[in-house]
């Protein structure tokens, strides 16, 4: 979600599940004091420090965060400069950083060995680039990565300045680009466009800007459940269908998929849909992410009676529409979305007209979801009538005649969403025993050939 600052309509409602989370960037100016990037940097609130207490879960939330605001409202058209360590170096799940638009920052706290320089060598192969983080100082270690990086950042608060000038001068004879981050005086940038930096940042420009917004959490036990069936090489069927019994995964990645980012040339209606365009090597990177970043160990994800409520609707319509339209699982599978959809005002404490403005849907959907009009909105107001203390048996009868579904069938539909829906919590609630005890599936970091 973007910025809920921006919105004064975004904060209208209570939000009944949704957390906030945080996000800060700040600018990277060039000489001519243009933006070129921002370094997108680790926050745990909204004030006070970074509080970073493990590199790799601050690496996973900056990249869950970012994808959750859509990177493209983040940093626009420009870079996003981003920290890494070994361990995310190594991994699989870096891969879902798009090569294009990121800059990957080696940290001063990465030892440099043989198989991490190979690792750097083959990202490079496939479109990275890479700066040095931190530089206060020549060394052997940065030596044996500077063949493969761009960019070095040198602290220019913690380089004297009578030594700064033989460092510049060093790295540039090596053909790299100079950032000089920490800038806090006019004094400093005056310094450090004579030593010939190619880039600035620090509080003289700016500080970083705090971007916040709401997410809705995934059940840990469902992500690792997934990466098993993704190693187990399941059909898409059997993956959609467990993806189905998490709202919050659900609506999380079909906003992914609809980000500009993937440039994607039509709206993404359907979690199957969404799994074919994503692809199973990708799918499997952003899971990663998810658990990764999840930095609250302890928290237990029981599904909120709206949560709850949101599934059982999109099943219901899902169900309604299987009978009315047979054949049809492209429109059964729009049915889903529609039903998940029409709670997310709710759920993030926002209206739908700001919700909507932030996530892109097709047009079938948002009227559906704005004004509940056209076959999918009619549906919906089909499930909401019977959703009613006190259903209005005039109106239902009217809604059953223009879709020209039967009452039976229609009750048959809800008996088994209901019992779908049920299926659900009460699995939630049976997981969350052994969440704590549970160890990730076997191999699911792994770095196998299937599709991307």
């Amino acid at each position: 979600m973007s910025d809920q600052s921006a919105d004064p309509t975004a904060s209208t409602l209570p939000a009944h599940q949704a957390l906030d989370f945080f996000l800060a960037r700040q600018p990277i100016l060039s000489r001519e004091q243009d933006l070129i990037g921002y370094e997108l940097l680790f926050r745990s609130a909204a004030f006070g420090p970074a509080n970073v207490k493990d590199d790799v879960t601050a690496t996973a939330a900056v990249i869950a965060h970012a994808s959750e605001l859509g990177l493209s409202n983040v940093i626009g058209n420009l870079h996003g400069f981003i920290n890494v360590d070994a361990a995310v170096l190594m991994s699989d799940f870096i891969y879902f950083l798009p090569a294009d638009k990121v800059v990957l920052e080696i940290l001063e706290t990465v030892r440099v060995t043989p198989e991490l320089v190979a690792r750097v060598r083959e990202l490079v192969a496939a479109g990275y680039v890479f700066a040095l983080d931190d530089v206060v100082a020549e060394s052997q270690e940065i030596e044996e990565l500077l063949p493969l990086v761009k960019i070095i950042k040198i602290d220019v608060m913690e380089v004297d300045p009578s030594k700064l000038l033989k460092l510049s001068v060093h790295f540039k004879r090596a053909q790299k680009e100079l950032l000089a981050e920490k800038v806090e005086s006019l004094q400093v940038f005056n310094d450090c466009m004579t030593f010939g930096f190619d880039y600035f940042q620090g509080y003289y420009f700016a500080k970083p800007m705090i971007l916040q917004g709401k997410k809705l959490e995934a059940s840990k036990m469902i992500i690792m459940h997934l990466l098993t069936l993704l190693v187990r090489n399941v059909d898409n069927a059997e993956i959609v269908r467990y993806i189905k019994r998490d709202v919050a995964l659900s609506l999380t990645l079909l906003r992914l998929v609809n980000t500009p980012v993937y440039g994607f040339q039509k709206f993404i209606d359907s979690l199957g849909q969404a799994l074919i365009v994503l692809g199973r090597r990708q799918l499997k990177r952003w899971l990663q992410i998810l658990l990764f970043a999840n930095t609250d160990k302890d928290r237990a994800h029981s599904m909120s009676p709206l949560m709850i409520l949101a599934a059982t609707r999109g099943k219901m319509l899902e169900l309604i529409t299987a009978k009315i339209r047979p054949g049809r699982r492209k429109m059964s599978e729009m049915a889903f979305t529609v039903g998940i959809m029409s709670l997310v005002d709710a759920l993030f404490g926002m209206s739908m007209e700001t919700v909507l403005r932030q996530i892109t849907v097709s047009t079938e959907i948002r009227e559906a979801l704005l004004r509940r009009t056209g076959f999918y909105g009619t549906v919906l107001r089909l499930v909401e009538c019977t959703e009613l203390r006190a259903p209005d048996q005039e109106e239902m009868q009217r809604l059953l005649e223009e879709l020209q579904l039967s009452a039976d069938d229609f009750f048959a539909a809800e008996k088994q969403a209901f019992e779908w829906g049920n299926s659900i919590a009460n699995n939630n609630i049976g997981q969350q025993a052994t969440m704590q005890m549970s160890p990730p599936p076997e191999g699911y970091i792994d770095d196998d050939d299937d599709d991307d």
